[in-house]
């Protein structure tokens, strides 16, 4: 068994997805902060100075009453929330990630050699019973008058 697991984690497949996990990871990590940190304050300014990250619902209040100024005071408090605003930010997140992605992958097909066009049917084929050429579409042959499978 310890011998099929070496030969599992040594083949070129499991490599390449552990290198493309690591690489992935770290590729969140720049796209969140990128959001989170980039593209979100803009925004917020520009749609009256809202940090989407304070967007929240609250559903049962905590140990000291609401309003809460900003989510991390409803949580201090004890306070259950739907926090839609974080949802929000992981939503761009994952947006940008997966065009990102998408033009990756689109590069790369782009750098591929196209396939050779493949060579059309012959127009002819030969009579098994009298070994003469006609044409790829009949029937019968018109040496022999032999019929021929399709």
């Amino acid at each position: 068994m310890l011998k099929e697991f070496r030969a599992f984690v040594l083949r070129g497949n499991v490599a390449d997805m552990a290198v493309g996990i690591i690489i992935g990871g770290a590729f969140g990590a720049i796209v969140n902060t990128l959001v989170s940190d980039v593209l979100m304050p803009p925004l917020g300014l520009l749609i009256g100075g809202i940090d989407f990250s304070n967007f929240y619902l609250v559903l049962k209040e905590g140990a000291t009453a609401g309003p809460y100024a900003a989510l991390a005071d409803a949580k201090a408090s004890g306070a259950v929330t739907v926090n839609y605003g974080i949802f929000l930010n992981a939503l761009i997140s994952f947006l940008i990630m997966a065009f990102a992605v998408f033009m990756l992958i689109k590069s790369l097909n782009s750098m591929r050699p196209k396939p050779e066009p493949s060579s059309p049917a012959p127009a002819v084929k030969e009579c098994p019973f009298c070994c003469s050429t006609i044409p790829a579409k009949a029937s019968r042959c018109p040496s022999c008058t032999s019929r021929l499978e399709k």
